[in-house]
């Protein structure tokens, strides 16, 4: 299946969830729905026969709020299936709004508080390390979610500890519940920040999967540095009528909007 076919249908199944299922954080989902795609479909090494896996590469998700990309995106790689995503925020559901310790196979970490998926990442990758195993542990985290102070003790763990193992993806798409990130906390320039903690920085278009799956190469690596991939995003991507819209942190699309934005992703 083509990459835009497979994106186009989660994306989909995203709006048409958030309207049947009255679930917010819609917009947030949407901005990683390529980033997700890109890990998932070409950079990570996983066995969805084998979920727990033991050498199976890992995903930490930053921005649990967003998690329905990532059950939507599991399903598309045969985690399970599609439908079963129609139970979400349904009492006694594995798939909860927040990912939660009965999560559905796939899902790596809990992450109802924001702030923790970077240094989860940095200490699995140490214990990695210690152990001599070769997996490679990628962390997903907002622009917003920056604003926690645990992200830059990790930051600077990390290249410390030589910990080339780890890859932080930032969904930098310049909104977060209350407004403009940049003007919550002043995060501009990122990619300047991460370079001089010792990242291998790389700043690409989060909406180019074809950039995407050059920064997540391990030709883009380089031995004894973690990388930090500052991702530019839009929220709401996808849509034209939720792109850069704050409203659609919390909005629930309608019917009719739902059809609209099938017909947008050429899905009618």
């Amino acid at each position: 299946m083509h990459d835009n076919t497979i994106i186009n249908q989660v994306r989909h199944q995203l709006v048409d969830l958030s309207h049947q299922n009255k679930v917010p954080h819609l917009a947030c989902a949407l901005s990683c729905v390529d980033i997700l795609y890109a890990l998932y479909f070409h950079a990570m090494k996983i066995k969805p026969s084998e979920p727990n896996h033991a050498q199976r590469d890992r995903f930490l998700l930053g921005k649990g709020h967003a998690v329905a990309a990532l059950y939507c995106m599991l399903a598309q790689r045969d985690f399970f299936s599609p439908d079963d995503v129609y139970s979400l925020g349904q009492d006694g559901s594995a798939f909860e709004e927040h990912p939660g310790v009965n999560s559905p196979p796939g899902v790596d970490n809990i992450s109802g508080s924001l702030g923790h998926a970077l240094g989860l990442a940095t200490g699995m990758a140490k214990a990695s390390k210690i152990k001599g195993t070769k997996e490679h542990f990628y962390a997903l985290v907002g622009d917003g979610e920056l604003n926690e102070g645990t992200n830059w003790e990790a930051a600077m763990f990390a290249p410390a500890h030589r910990l080339d193992n780890v890859t932080l993806i930032v969904d930098f798409n310049k909104l977060q519940g209350t407004g403009r990130s940049c003007e919550i906390m002043q995060l501009d320039d990122l990619a300047e920040k991460w370079r001089a903690f010792g990242w291998n920085t790389l700043e690409i278009d989060g909406h180019d999967v074809e950039q995407l799956k050059a920064a997540l190469s391990s030709d883009s690596s380089v031995a004894g540095k973690p990388k930090a991939i500052v991702a530019h995003t839009v929220k709401g991507a996808g849509i034209s009528f939720m792109q850069d819209d704050n409203n659609w942190h919390y909005r629930i699309p309608t019917l009719e909007e739902v059809e609209l934005s099938a017909k947008e992703l050429g899905l009618r």
